[in-house]
């Protein structure tokens, strides 16, 4: 159990003075290439983080929801008839928006009693918002036995998002939280919605992926990433074409007119190129060739898409001048964290941005661990059944179970569905038939 999960069931016992039904974890994500390029309808190639945000949940019986944070003050009580965007502000509209898309598109969900902690910064670009969305809506489906596709999940907490929330954003972050597998990465056609899992294991290579948060914070609903999305919808437009996916060549983009929007085309192209770069690189084992594609995205989100920021850009250039093989920001911009694929012993690369922070007399930045782990889960299993739907009765001893595993031996045998059913469907998919295109990689300074 982690310690999360312990916390957010403590917790829920002394506000509520029973025991949750359950406890549900959704990773956060990190985006391995592939950035701004989930709402153009192209490609990324997310994977799943070892930390991110936990619900401990039960049933009420008075179709409210009563929604807690341990990182947030006081709760958010919200009635679920008559729920609608807008009706809901703050974090609060994270979880309340899930139950509304789930009741919105028929599913049977009833109110709830939702505890919520997280190990996952805030504003660090690494989805903590979407990882919300996911616990819940997964508690959700489990605690009212609802028969969901994770893919039809994760564009329920889409949904939320864009119309609660007020966020545009793209499918990839709850795609990711949701399918993602341990020691695997995502290609995800934000298009078509196939995903096909990426075997991906850096250490494996003697490699590993280093996250850096910053320390400037982000938050998508400032209007700028809003601004971004029209800026790429105006170069579709320009170029006589349905999205930005539909352009193969990078070169192409400067048939734009307007040089800005020329720049924000010639970003999604080759960023889509080098998603498909990457998978091939995967493919062949050469987890070390995606050092220099990691480059290139930095320096064109940076000079092309313009939502890197000066922190960023000082910790890309110091990790890969300290031994990192490649780095580049990660998220939507304008804050957030930087991702580094580096040695085994990162010491030096940790040291090397550390010692660029300390120049400018900026904080030190946090260092995070990325092993590529599991997507969203029950982790927590505690038998309370009421008679009806409703909180559970606090006199009724429960009986907890621990998952000791994925599947097999360890695994409790219950009448509750499990948390980590997976589509078919999605298992079957493949990637899909695209473009080979490319651009020309720019010299890293360790290169140079």
């Amino acid at each position: 159990m982690s310690l999360t999960a312990g916390q957010a069931a403590g917790r829920f016992r002394t506000w509520h003075g029973a025991e949750p039904e359950g406890v549900w974890h959704a990773p956060g994500r990190v985006n391995l290439i592939g950035e701004h390029t989930d709402y153009n309808n192209g490609w990324v190639l997310p994977f799943a983080l070892d930390r991110g945000v936990v619900a401990a949940a039960s049933r009420r019986g008075d179709d409210v929801l009563d929604i807690r944070s341990l990182q947030s003050g006081g709760p958010a009580v919200v009635p679920l008839p008559g729920l609608r965007p807008g009706g809901v502000t703050g974090w609060a509209a994270y979880p309340a928006g899930v139950a509304w898309a789930m009741r919105e598109a028929g599913l049977p969900v009833g109110g709830a009693s939702l505890v919520i902690d997280s190990d996952l910064p805030q504003g660090a670009g690494l989805s903590s918002s979407a990882a919300i969305e996911c616990a819940v809506a997964i508690a959700l489906a489990d605690l009212y036995g609802a028969d969901v596709p994770r893919t039809e999940l994760a564009a329920l907490a889409r949904r939320a998002e864009n119309e609660m929330v007020g966020v545009p954003s793209g499918i990839m972050d709850q795609s990711a939280s949701l399918l993602c597998e341990a020691g695997h990465a995502l290609l995800l056609d934000c298009r078509s919605g196939q995903s096909t899992r990426v075997p991906f294991d850096p250490a494996a290579a003697g490699l590993a992926l280093l996250v850096v948060d910053t320390g400037a914070r982000h938050a998508l609903t400032d209007g700028r990433y809003a601004q971004r999305r029209a800026e790429c919808e105006q170069a579709a437009r320009a170029l006589g074409v349905p999205s930005l996916r539909d352009v193969a060549d990078p070169a192409r983009t400067a048939a734009i007119g307007d040089p800005v929007l020329a720049r924000r085309a010639r970003h999604v192209v080759s960023d889509n190129c080098r998603v498909l770069a990457a998978v091939d690189l995967l493919g062949a084992g050469d987890v070390a060739g995606l050092g220099p594609l990691l480059h290139d995205s930095h320096a064109s989100l940076r000079d092309d898409f313009e939502v890197s920021w000066p922190q960023a850009d000082v910790a890309a250039d110091a990790a890969e001048r300290g031994g990192a093989l490649g780095a580049r920001m990660v998220g939507g911009g304008f804050g957030g964290s930087v991702i580094a694929l580096v040695p085994a012993d990162d010491a030096a690369v940790r040291a090397a941005v550390r010692a660029a922070y300390a120049g400018r007399g900026w904080a030190p930045p946090t260092f995070l661990d990325a092993p590529p782990s599991a997507g969203a889960r029950r982790i927590l299993l505690i038998l309370t059944p009421p008679p009806h739907p409703s909180s559970p009765d606090p006199t009724t001893p429960p009986k907890t179970f621990w998952p000791r595993g994925s599947r097999g031996r360890g695994r409790p045998r219950t009448r509750a569905r499990s948390g980590t059913w997976q589509s078919p469907r999605t298992r079957r998919r493949s990637r899909a038939n695209s473009p080979i295109c490319g651009a020309p990689s720019t010299p890293s300074p360790r290169s140079a």
